[in-house]
C-alpha cells in the first residue's frame, strides 16, 4: 500500500462507524450487519452502512425471491440476454431488430403520493428500456385499487392515471394497453405496475457492464436532490397507515428532461462512445455504480465532490442514495470523452466525469478529500454476494376449503338478462375508456390497434413490416384461491390474448405482487406462482426476460390479493394482418373454438358480483389445446380469414359476445346465438372455463375456417350470425346493444365523476 493509500485508510477508518441500531432502521438484521463487518473486515461506516442497506433491500437484492426465480425458463427461444443480464429484456425479432421490455412496479409511492408516484415509475421504466439503445415504443399499465365507493380509493386511482398520463404525454410515447382490476385487498395498497417496449437494432444495443481499467466513467441528466432517499427501503416494509411522512421517499419527475435524456442517450448508442449506460433508479447511484462494476468484474471510484447538485451540503450517504430522477451512469470508450460532453451538453443536460473503471472490484467513494466507502462491488449485487434466503412456505388454512366449494351446488339463475348487465357494470369488466381517453395513445402514430379494440395493443416498427403485439394479465382472485393455476391462467390468457390479434407469444416479463414474503402463507402463494409460472412458459415456448418483485404489499398487516402480472410479447411478421376483437360486418358467422364443457365459475366474477363469493376450484388448463389454439388463430390472423378474434375471459362467454358487439365504437354489431345450454345457465353464460375464443368469419370464408380448424385439431362450433341492433341468445335473452353499452361505459364514470 503506498503512502497516499495508506493516509486514505487511516482518514477512512476514523469515520464513525455505523451501528446495530442504524442497521436495524434501515432495514437490516443482525445477521446481516454482522456479515459486513465481516467482508470488510472492520466496523462499516455511516456510508457503508447506507450502501449496503439499500443494495440489501428486498426491492434491490432479491434476497427472498431470488432462488425461486432461479427456477424459472430464463434463456432460449429468441432471447439475446438472460433474464436480469441488462435493464431489460431483448429479444430477438429479425431483420437485425430487437425488441427490450421490461415491467416494473411503484406501488408504494403511489399509496402515498400516487400522482408522482405514477408518473416516476412510468419514467423509470422508460429510461430502462432507452439505457439498452431502444427507442420506446409504447408504455402499458396495470393497476389495481380497492373498491370505488371508497373516497380514498377515488383519490388513488384520479391520480395514478393523471401521473401516468402526464409522463406519457409529456415525454410523447402512447400509452396504449394494460389492465384495471378492483378489490377491497388493495384498498390503501394500490398495485401500479408499468411496462414498456422499444426497438433496436442489433448493432446498436447497449450493454450495463462496465469494462475497460482507467476508462472513464461519466454523471449525466439531472442534479441530484434530496428526494427519494431511502425510497427503495421504503418500497421493502409494509404500509402502516401513516404514512404521510414518508412522502419525501416519493421522487419527482421531469418527462421533458428524460425526452433529451433519450435523444441524447440513442444519439451516442447509434456512434458507439459508450461502453455501457444504466439508469440511477432505485438506490440512484449506489445501484448504478455497484451493479455495472459487478456485471464486467472490475472496481469503479466515484469522487462524490464532483456530482451536480441542486442542495447544498448533502451528505455522503444522501448523495449514493438519492433516487432523484432523469439521471445516467456511463462508462465511456477511450478517447471518446469530449464527443460525450458535445452530445448531453447540446441536449442541454449535466454531464461531468465524475470517476473511472478500476482493477480491483472495490467500489470506493471519495468526498472532501478522504475516501468515505471502500465496498467489494460483488457483495452488493443481486445474483452476487448479495444475501440469498429460502424463506418458509406454508399452505394456509382454510384454502382446501375454499378450493372444495362447489359453485354448482347454487340455485342457477333466473334472470340471465339482470345477470348480465350487472357484470358488464362491475369495474372488472366494464370498459376502461375512463381511463384510457387521458392517455395519448397514437403519438409518433405507430398505434396499430387501440385499446378497447383489441385484445392487446398492436405496434408497428418503423422500418419494417413487422409488427408488435402486447398485453398485460394477471387475476388476483384466482392466485388467492390457487396460486400455482392462477399464475398457469395469467401466462396462458396473455398468450391467447396476443394470438387474438394475430401475432405468436414470444416471450414474458413480469411483476409479482405478494405480501410480506417473512409470513409463510404468503411466501406460499409467491412459491407456487413462480412454480405455475414457469410451468406454463415452458409449454407455451414463452420465456421469461426478467421482471420484478414488489413484496410488502400489505396495510396494518393485511396482504393484497396475491397478484402476479404477466406481460407478454408477440410478434407479427405482417401487421396489416392484425384483427381486432369487435364484430365488423352484418351476417358473418361466428364461431366457437377451442374447449368444449367445463364450468368455469371458481373465482369467476359472476360469484364475485352476484353471490359475493371468492371461492371454487380454479379450472385446469389444457397446455395441447392451448397451442393449437395459438397456432390458429395466428393462421387465421395471416391468411385474413378472420373479421374478428376475443377470447373468453372474465364474465364468460355472454361477456365476451357482449363486447364483441359493443366495443367496435360507432355503427356497433349486434348478434343472434344458438347455443343450448350443456351445464346450468350460470355456467353457460358466465363461466371462466380458459381455452376458448369467439371468432367472425364472413360467410364465404366459413369453410376455409374449419378446414384450418380441422388441420389444427381444434374444436369448433358455429355459434350464430352477425347482424342487427340487438343480443339475442335462444332461451337466455334479448337485449339492444344501447342498453348494453350504457352500464358497460358509464360504470367507472358514474363513480368517479358523479
Amino acid at each position: 500500500m503506498s503512502a497516499t493509500q495508506t493516509e486514505a485508510a487511516s482518514v477512512r477508518n476514523h469515520l464513525r462507524s455505523g451501528t446495530l441500531a442504524e442497521a436495524k432502521a434501515q432495514g437490516l438484521t443482525g445477521e446481516e450487519f454482522e456479515r459486513i463487518k465481516d467482508i470488510l473486515g472492520r466496523d462499516p461506516n455511516v456510508t457503508e452502512l447506507a450502501v449496503f442497506a439499500v443494495m440489501w433491500s428486498e426491492h434491490c437484492s432479491y434476497k427472498s425471491s431470488i432462488l425461486e426465480l432461479k427456477t424459472l425458463p430464463r434463456s432460449g427461444g429468441r432471447l439475446l440476454a438472460e433474464a436480469g443480464e441488462e435493464n431489460a429484456g431483448l429479444v430477438d425479432i429479425g431483420d437485425g431488430w430487437a425488441v427490450a421490455f421490461k415491467i416494473e412496479s411503484h406501488n408504494h409511492p403511489s399509496a402515498v403520493e400516487p400522482f408522482q408516484g405514477a408518473a416516476t415509475g412510468v419514467g423509470g421504466i422508460l429510461r430502462d428500456i432507452f439505457t439498452m439503445g431502444a427507442r420506446p415504443l409504447v408504455v402499458l399499465d396495470t393497476l389495481r385499487f380497492g373498491a370505488l365507493d371508497d373516497p380514498h380509493n377515488r383519490y388513488l386511482f384520479d391520480g395514478v392515471v393523471q401521473g401516468i398520463a402526464h409522463y406519457g404525454n409529456c415525454f410523447g410515447v402512447p400509452t396504449a394497453a394494460g389492465e384495471v382490476m378492483f378489490d377491497p385487498s388493495y384498498s390503501g395498497n394500490p398495485l401500479v405496475n408499468v411496462m414498456a417496449v422499444g426497438v433496436v437494432r442489433h448493432d446498436r444495443v447497449t450493454r450495463s457492464r462496465a469494462g475497460g481499467v482507467g476508462n472513464k466513467v461519466f454523471y449525466v441528466g439531472s442534479r441530484t436532490g434530496r428526494d427519494g432517499i431511502h425510497g427503495v427501503t421504503f418500497a421493502s416494509e409494509e404500509l402502516t397507515g401513516d404514512d404521510e411522512a414518508k412522502r419525501p421517499s416519493v421522487q419527482v419527475g421531469d418527462p421533458f428532461a428524460e425526452k433529451l435524456l433519450l435523444e441524447a442517450t440513442l444519439e451516442l448508442a447509434k456512434s458507439g462512445a459508450m461502453v455501457s449506460i444504466q439508469d440511477m433508479g432505485g438506490a440512484g447511484l449506489t445501484c448504478s455504480s455497484s451493479e455495472m462494476a459487478a456485471a464486467g468484474k472490475v472496481g469503479m471510484e466515484l469522487d462524490l465532490d464532483l456530482v451536480p447538485l441542486r442542495e447544498p451540503d448533502m451528505e455522503p450517504w444522501e448523495i449514493m442514495l438519492s433516487e432523484s430522477q432523469e439521471r445516467m451512469l456511463l462508462v465511456a470508450q477511450p478517447n471518446r470523452e469530449e464527443e460525450i460532453r458535445e452530445v448531453f451538453e447540446r441536449w442541454d443536460l449535466e454531464v461531468v466525469e465524475v470517476g473511472k473503471v478500476t482493477g480491483d472490484g472495490i467500489l470506493r467513494l471519495s468526498h472532501k478529500g478522504r475516501v468515505v466507502g471502500e465496498i467489494p462491488a460483488w457483495y452488493l449485487a443481486l445474483g452476487g454476494g448479495a444475501p440469498q434466503y429460502r424463506r418458509e412456505s406454508r399452505r394456509p388454512a382454510g384454502l382446501d376449503e375454499l378450493a372444495a366449494f362447489n359453485p354448482l351446488d347454487l340455485p342457477d339463475t333466473d334472470d340471465p338478462a339482470g345477470v348480465l348487465l350487472t357484470l358488464l357494470a362491475d369495474p372488472d369488466i366494464a370498459s376502461k375508456l375512463w381511463v384510457y381517453r387521458q392517455y395519448d395513445q397514437s403519438v409518433r402514430t405507430n398505434t396499430a390497434l387501440e385499446p378497447g379494440r383489441g385484445d392487446a395493443a398492436v405496434i408497428r416498427v418503423e422500418g419494417a413490416t413487422k409488427g408488435l403485439a402486447v398485453t398485460t394479465d394477471g387475476n388476483g382472485r384466482y392466485v388467492s384461491l390457487d396460486p400455482r393455476q392462477g399464475a398457469v391462467q395469467a401466462v396462458v390468457e396473455a398468450a391467447r390474448n396476443v394470438a387474438c390479434v394475430g401475432a405468436r407469444p414470444v416471450a414474458i416479463t413480469n411483476c409479482l405482487n405478494f405480501g410480506h414474503p417473512d409470513k409463510p402463507e404468503v411466501f406460499y402463494f409467491f412459491r407456487e406462482a413462480v412454480a405455475g409460472m414457469g410451468e406454463a412458459c415452458r409449454a407455451l415456448g414463452t420465456p421469461v426476460t426478467g421482471g420484478n418483485v414488489s413484496f410488502y404489499n400489505e396495510t396494518r398487516g393485511q396482504a393484497v390479493f396475491p397478484t402476479p402480472v404477466i406481460g407478454m410479447l408477440g410478434l407479427l411478421e405482417d401487421v396489416s394482418r392484425f384483427v381486432g376483437s369487435a364484430f365488423q360486418r352484418e351476417g358473418d358467422a361466428v364461431y366457437l373454438l377451442g374447449r368444449s364443457g367445463g364450468d368455469g365459475l371458481g373465482g369467476s366474477c359472476y360469484l364475485k358480483t352476484i353471490h359475493n363469493r371468492i371461492a371454487g376450484p380454479i379450472a385446469p388448463v389444457d397446455y395441447d389445446l392451448e397451442r393449437r389454439l395459438i397456432d390458429l388463430l395466428v393462421e387465421l390472423a395471416e391468411t385474413g380469414t378472420a373479421g374478428s378474434a376475443h377470447d373468453v375471459s372474465d364474465g364468460g362467454l355472454a361477456v365476451c359476445l357482449a363486447e364483441c358487439c359493443i366495443t367496435r365504437g360507432e355503427n356497433p354489431v349486434g348478434v343472434t346465438v344458438d347455443l343450448p345450454p350443456e351445464s346450468t345457465l350460470a355456467a353457460h353464460l358466465f363461466g371462466e372455463a380458459p381455452g376458448r375464443v369467439v371468432v367472425s368469419v364472413s360467410p364465404d370464408r366459413s369453410g376455409e375456417l374449419e378446414e384450418l380448424a380441422g388441420k389444427h385439431n381444434v374444436p369448433f362450433r358455429r355459434i350464430g350470425t352477425t347482424g342487427g341492433d340487438r343480443f339475442r341468445w335462444s332461451g337466455c335473452f334479448d337485449i339492444s346493444l344501447t342498453e348494453l353499452a350504457e352500464p358497460y361505459y358509464n360504470a367507472i364514470p358514474s363513480r368517479m365523476e358523479g
